[in-house]
């Protein structure tokens, strides 16, 4: 990413000095400690900027291919953050924690941008880890907390093996006013783990939808009802369709990014009339949108049928057995793809393919029940939490 930028300096906190003595700068890149950065002097003013110049970039998760950086300009910044700030009223009082990492959009506009716009307070920590995290929201100063659904899930964890005192001041730090509003994002919600913060913190979860390239497009509402499984309507300045016979989400406006840094073509693809084309699939319910999954991994075609990856995951963590699970589409010469599933299993309870689909016939339809199945001790990850699906698809390869 370094070569790819085309980076001219490279900062460096002085934890990862050690690290990066065996990256190979490309010729003219240098490094400077943050200590350094930080204390130079004098400080000069900002020089003015035009809005159409290029501010950052991004590079996309990978979860589906080859990272490519993502171009925004200052006005697609401003855009992004407005819209949040306004939506989800950020106030110059607020207090949030950090504890996503800042490579990613949720990480750098929805919390710390978001928070400087608003001249609210951002505490950052190094590293997350959820009991130091439970001891600052215990204290009861924080009004804000945004984090991926792989994070709840460790808040969950450490809240059930914590003691009854603990469990009480834990959960007494989530208590409305003071935090008034807890988000998710960056990965599909499942519902168990929505209702179950519910009855830990007294707070619905507020499940949004973005992507690098987009910044936030739909958003469940700060007052009014969060339907579990659904991620509710666009935000403000944001223009959002579904494609007529595909269902794919398409965005248009100032929050949509400028291009793929180098990649002409790759950005050119990527549009269709003015509009950005996601790769999600969705349908809209009863006002709200709901998310089937990506296009290219989570909608599995299987014996003439469309499969929502997402919609199988959430009946399969509710088994007994199941801790978390993925399901893949893996290419079969009879079903076109065959289902498959890797799962977490829960406690050291053994589970069978034969077991799994005895129990699946009666809560799923038989072609989306999986054909295969794998216990693994942990789905692999990317650094946001989201399942990296290309190689949970080659557990399941011949």
């Amino acid at each position: 990413m370094i070569r790819d930028a085309d980076a001219e300096a490279v900062v460096v906190h002085p934890d990862f000095a050690a690290v990066m003595q065996g990256v190979h700068l490309p010729p003219g890149a240098r490094t400077v400690t943050s200590d350094e950065a930080v204390s130079t002097a004098p400080r000069s003013p900002l020089p003015p900027v035009a809005a159409g110049r290029r501010a950052m970039i991004v590079y996309t998760s990978g979860t589906t291919g080859k990272p490519k950086g993502v171009v925004t300009t200052h006005a697609n910044i401003a855009a992004q953050v407005t819209s949040l700030v306004t939506a989800w009223e950020w106030r110059a009082d607020d207090w949030i924690l950090l504890v996503l990492p800042l490579h990613h959009v949720h990480g750098i506009i929805n919390v710390l941008t978001c928070a400087l716009w608003a001249g609210a307070r951002c505490e950052m920590v190094a590293k997350f880890e959820a009991e130091p995290v439970w001891t600052r929201i215990a204290a009861g100063e924080l009004t804000l907390f945004m984090a991926v659904p792989t994070i709840y899930g460790k808040l969950i964890t450490a809240w059930e093996a914590a003691t009854p005192e603990r469990r009480r001041a834990w959960s007494a730090g989530c208590a409305s006013p003071r935090m008034r509003l807890m988000v998710s994002g960056s990965a599909a919600l499942p519902v168990q783990r929505l209702e179950r913060w519910r009855e830990i913190s007294g707070h619905v979860l507020l499940e949004r939808y973005g992507m690098t390239e987009i910044g936030m497009a739909l958003s469940n509402p700060l007052a009014g009802e969060r339907r579990p499984g659904f991620v509710g309507t666009p935000l403000p300045g944001v223009e959002v369709r579904l494609a007529p016979g595909t269902g794919e989400i398409e965005v248009r406006g100032t929050t949509v990014f400028l291009e793929y840094w180098r990649r002409p073509d790759a950005t050119a693809e990527a549009f269709r009339d003015g509009w950005f084309r996601t790769g999600d699939v969705a349908v809209m319910e009863h006002g709200a949108y709901r998310i089937l999954g990506r296009s290219s991994v989570d909608i599995i075609k299987t014996g003439g049928y469309k499969v929502s990856a997402l919609e199988v995951e959430e009946v399969l963590r509710t088994h007994p057995a199941i801790a978390e699970c993925a399901v893949v589409g893996v290419e079969d010469p009879e079903w076109g793809e065959r289902i498959c599933a890797a799962v977490e299993r829960r406690g050291a309870v053994d589970l069978t393919l034969a077991a799994l689909q005895a129990w699946a016939k009666e809560r799923l339809a038989p072609y989306k029940i999986p054909r295969a199945l794998r216990s693994v001790p942990a789905l692999p990850r990317n650094a946001m939490g989201k399942v990296t699906k290309s190689e949970v698809a080659a557990l399941f390869s011949p």
